[in-house]
């Protein structure tokens, strides 16, 4: 593990021993899932192994995964049954004295994980770890995913997150930072804003914004990035935006904190606003002393 530059983190179903041998080849957490690692005694060889280095534990509750007897009392998948299944390893893991651990409670219906978490957390004080799981492709899973994770860290909830999609994983981290940012729990990156097409709109609204969101995405300073369709939702709306750019008939505005600083010809305002662009970025870095960056 020693070649790895970020924290590895084993996820371990069925067999104990796979547990055994990651924290032995030197993991920096774990993940077990109660529903399917298999008896007590075998969780309490993992908790033992675990001791010495304090490792980090996640008791991974997952809604399509849980034990048989749990579900038979409660006849079916239901919140009370994950906070059931999580709390018995809760408590088993404080009988051992191992207070290294927390807890996620995941499933693909986000009504369910809600309260599911929402419960637990009124009866433990223990780090959650956050997500929708199998929340589906990039399209799809987006949006289930934001709903869920948004909604618990508005109460709070939640210390550590996963989007779940079935994807390039670094769309899943992006995500991850796009919910943070959003409920500005996080000032990593830009921040951009654009308003929906309307009547009034006389530029391609859609292509231009398209083209800012990609310079977006590579700024790593918390500046606010405007792209309107006309000048009336321009400086106006957008006021606040640290830089914007409005379209207009045949030209376009530029704009800084509601100022228009330049109007443009429209096939010279996407070239003039990048380089306004990255003159914001450098500004905002000189005046946090933070290195010189270009796009």
């Amino acid at each position: 593990m020693k070649e790895s530059c970020i924290p590895v983190i084993a996820d371990i179903h069925f067999d104990y021993k796979l547990a055994l041998g990651a924290i032995k080849a030197g993991v920096d957490g774990l993940r077990i899932n109660p529903g399917n690692i298999g008896s007590e005694d075998k969780v309490v060889k993992v908790i033992e192994a675990a001791r010495d280095k304090k490792l980090p534990i996640r008791i991974g509750v997952n809604g399509g995964s849980l034990d048989k007897k749990i579900m038979e009392k409660y006849g079916g998948l239901c919140p009370e049954a994950m906070v059931e299944s999580a709390l018995e390893n809760i408590y088993l893991l404080e009988r051992l004295n191992y207070p290294w651990m927390k807890v996620s409670l995941k499933s693909s219906k986000v009504p369910m994980m809600l309260r599911a978490y929402e419960q637990l957390a009124e009866k433990v004080d223990y780090p959650f770890h956050i997500g929708v799981t199998e929340a589906g492709t990039e399209k799809s899973g987006l949006i289930k995913s934001a709903v869920g994770i948004g909604a618990l860290l508005d109460k709070g909830i939640g210390d550590t997150l996963r989007v779940s999609l079935t994807a390039d994983p670094i769309k899943e981290i992006y995500a991850g930072y796009e919910i943070l940012k959003v409920l500005g729990l996080s000032k990593k990156g830009a921040t951009l804003i654009s308003c929906p097409t309307c009547g009034r709109t006389e530029i391609n609204l859609i292509l231009l914004a398209q083209k800012v969101e990609e310079l977006v995405e590579k700024i790593d300073v918390p500046i606010t990035v405007a792209v309107m369709g006309c000048p009336v939702n321009g400086p106006g709306e957008a006021k606040e935006a640290d830089i914007g750019i409005a379209g207009g008939l045949k030209q376009g505005l530029i704009f800084k904190k509601g100022k228009i600083i330049a109007k443009v010809k429209e096939e010279y305002l996407y070239q003039e606003f990048v380089k306004e662009l990255e003159k914001t970025v450098q500004e905002y870095k000189e005046e946090n002393n933070e290195g010189f960056t270009t796009f």
